[in-house]
């Protein structure tokens, strides 16, 4: 989850349930018994990975099959495709670490090596890292509902036409998805996740597993955490919304505000640059320019890197490329691009927006179209919304003049509010005294601290390091020496701070 160039950073734990609505009560399936036996101990046959840059990185693939239902575990089944480095040093390995990158949505057999490469020597050592990509997704048996775009984010705009165009695109994808995976789809579950991470834990044949996970991740790792306490050893949790609010529309609606002061942060380092983007000497004024070329876009689209971009689509390019302090530059340079694109220049589209850019406009038929499904599947499989879009439509005219950026991009409902069945299972609640590492930046745009703190409240043992940052994924994609160094000295020697900590950049 590369901050400015993949397309899961749009979507990171989004809250998709409220108290209103209930849930189809069902019995919770048995976590023992002979039924599931065939499934823990069967053999994993470790392969070449298919894609070249996996099988360059030392990365080994296998498949993993488990129960589509897990209250019918002789019925119909399911592959998960997971994905390994070994420890460096047999004789100093502890064990596997099970990972999540995020989303959900996130493909996950690249993790292991972007998690190889910020260990350290003894870390690195000490586990075999393993991937997955998480049932309906990628190689696991993916659900590709054929949908015609590549996120749920879509800006109303100024009037009430582009809010019933957001809310016709949603019952869009809901529809196409249940006509083509009814039987899937209810199955497809953080809980049904949890589940197979355990599956694929014992047919590794480890006692027990160690967590790492960013983001939705974090949610993974403390349902599973939650559910099968005895099986897990050490668990890293970064970036993690509250686990109750991730249940409820709350959690998209506080990116908006969130998005918003990233904005200003982001003015803020601008205007002292003014004289090398031209985008405004005081921040009041680079937020003016913002928001003016918005307006503008909705009347005049902007024509760059071949595409035509609205006032619809810039909240969207915008919401990809201020996630993270350490990329202003390449912000304020798409800002230019777009505001000399608008002025009639010839522009140079850097990569990164180019790659965003096509991203957001040709997803249909692609796998980021597929990914997207498989999103869908789990945050509708999670939880139930308001299917009144007048529930929306007052949240986008209330956010309107307090966020005119992000307000009304984060009150458009998502698909998961004309979803045809609730939910198979409540979900789980996260209370318990295990030890956990988390780490939280102040400033992040996805998950927010706040957020953050309650999944620390909710994870009693855990120990929570701050990093005063506009950043999300910090450990992997974040240059905090600090952060690099807790965690490592964590998975090592079981170690967690002897109280919360503040980790300066």
């Amino acid at each position: 989850m590369k901050k400015t160039t993949s397309l899961t950073a749009l979507a990171l734990c989004l809250a998709t349930v409220t108290t209103t609505v209930g849930y189809t009560a069902v019995a919770s399936p048995s976590t023992g018994g002979d039924a599931l036996d065939r499934f823990r101990k069967q053999s994993v046959k470790w392969t070449e990975c298919k894609d070249p840059a996996l099988a360059g990185s030392g990365t080994r693939c296998a498949r993993v099959t488990v129960p589509l239902d897990y209250e019918k575990p002789k019925g119909r089944t399911l592959t998960v495709a997971i994905s390994r480095i070994k420890a460096t040093d047999p004789a100093k390995r502890r064990g596997i670490l099970q990972s999540n990158p995020g989303g959900p949505g996130g493909r996950g057999l690249s993790l292991p090596a972007e998690i190889k490469a910020q260990m350290t020597p003894q870390a690195a050592a000490a586990y075999d890292v393993i991937g997955m990509d998480t049932r309906g997704l990628g190689e696991s048996t993916p659900v590709d509902c054929g949908l015609t775009r590549g996120m749920w984010l879509h800006a109303p705009g100024p009037d009430r036409a582009g809010f019933d165009e957001s809310v016709r695109l949603s019952r869009e994808d809901a529809r196409r998805c249940w006509d083509k995976y009814p039987d899937v789809l209810p199955h497809l579950s953080t809980r049904n996740i949890a589940r197979d991470v355990d599956i694929v834990r014992s047919a590794l044949g480890e006692r027990k597993t160690s967590w790492f996970g960013q983001s939705y991740g974090t949610v993974l790792g403390a349902v599973y955490a939650q559910m099968f306490p005895r099986n897990i050893d050490r668990l890293v949790l970064d970036s993690a919304p509250d686990p109750a609010e991730y249940h409820s529309f709350e959690m998209v609606r506080k990116m908006g505000p969130a998005n918003e002061k990233a904005v200003d942060d982001f003015a803020r380092w601008a205007a002292p640059r003014d004289g090398e983007y031209g985008l405004g000497a005081t921040a009041t004024a680079v937020r003016a320019t913002v928001e003016k070329m918005i307006r503008h876009a909705g009347t005049e689209p902007i024509r760059v890197g071949g595409h035509r971009v609205t006032d619809r689509d810039l909240p969207l390019l915008l919401f990809g490329f201020i996630t993270d302090d350490t990329a202003n530059a390449e912000a304020a340079r798409t800002v230019r691009v777009l505001l000399d694109a608008a002025d009639g220049k010839p522009v140079t589209v850097p990569p990164a927006m180019q790659g965003f850019l096509d991203m957001m406009f040709d997803a249909a038929g692609t796998g980021r179209a597929a990914d997207y499904a498989a999103q869908l599947g789990v945050l509708c499989a999670d939880a139930v919304m308001p299917s009144d879009p007048e529930y929306y439509w007052k949240g986008v005219e209330r956010t309107r003049a307090s966020q005119p950026v992000f307000g009304p991009v984060t009150n458009v409902p998502l698909p998961c509010a004309f979803w045809k069945e609730k939910p198979r299972e409540k979900p789980t609640k996260i209370n318990n005294k295990l030890p956990a590492l988390q780490i939280q930046a102040t400033g992040d745009t996805r998950t927010t601290y706040e957020s953050g703190l309650r999944m620390h409240q909710a994870m009693r043992g855990s120990k929570l390091v701050t990093v005063p940052a506009r950043s999300h994924a910090v450990y992997l994609y974040y240059p905090n020496d600090c952060v690099k160094r807790t965690v490592n000295e964590y998975l090592v020697d079981g170690t967690l701070p002897a109280r919360d900590t503040v980790c300066t950049s």
